[in-house]
């Protein structure tokens, strides 16, 4: 237990540093960043396929126990409804997002000016939210094999890369300033709440299945992008060669 304590603290200090220096990707030529994306998003998808949707069926059992009765008895799918719903709200606070931007800066421009400070603060609750959640799984998570730690840090560092260059995009210089600060603490708070204790596993799988939906579309939205920028051969690489190590360990 206190290899994995130290080993996990050691990733969440690896995923601290990932967020306070993702914003150098900004520095490297356009054309490598589109490749750079369109590969996260192949290890992203590659990573939700092979071990987040099938996770998912194991909090169905924990779920099922405490839902499976009164109105819950008629929803035999508990976790996947929930993850349906994390997806939508992540939606929608990307469509806050953007409809602030076009209210601050008119239909011609709206792409170049930051959204409000309401807004922003708003979006990055939800952000810390994601983030403690994954900090919490960092130390908590039950993995199958002894690089299984590994790899969610690896396919998340990704993750966490191609979500800040959105984000960035959204907020500009409030993202520097504030939002990757605040991300970064979450990550440490829920690795700290799950070294001190153990929260309710329906708590957990609430969470987890939330997690699930917004980083489905988190991956549709930034990690695969527009067609006359995306790579499908980085794509594919990170696709198949995350794909090729998780299933030989």
């Amino acid at each position: 237990m206190m290899t994995k304590i130290v080993l996990s603290f050691i990733f969440a200090i690896g995923f601290a540093i990932v967020h306070l220096c993702s914003k150098y990707l900004s520095y490297i030529k356009k054309s490598l960043q589109s490749k750079f994306l369109s590969f996260a998003g192949g290890v992203a998808v590659s990573y939700v396929f092979l071990h987040l949707l099938p996770d998912l069926s194991h909090y169905q059992q924990k779920v099922g126990k405490r839902l499976n009765h009164g109105i819950g008895h008629y929803l035999e799918d508990h976790i996947y409804l929930i993850a349906v719903l994390g997806l939508a709200l992540f939606y929608g606070l990307e469509r806050l997002v953007k409809n602030s931007k076009k209210k601050k800066g008119g239909q011609s421009n709206y792409e170049e000016v930051a959204v409000s400070s309401g807004v922003f603060w708003v979006h990055m609750a939800s952000f810390f939210l994601y983030n403690a959640v994954i900090g919490y799984l960092l130390i908590r998570e039950e993995y199958e094999t002894k690089w299984g730690m590994l790899f969610f840090f690896m396919a998340l560092s990704i993750h966490f890369v191609a979500n800040d260059y959105g984000l960035r995009k959204d907020h500009k210089q409030k993202y520097d300033k504030y939002g990757r600060v605040w991300l970064t603490v979450a990550i440490l708070i829920g690795w700290g709440i799950g070294a001190i204790t153990v929260v309710h596993e329906l708590i957990v799988s609430i969470l987890v299945a939330l997690l699930a939906g917004g980083i489905i579309l988190n991956v549709l939205k930034e990690e695969l992008p527009d067609d006359q920028e995306s790579s499908f051969i980085a794509f594919i690489t990170g696709l198949a060669g995350f794909s090729v190590l998780m299933m030989l360990v």
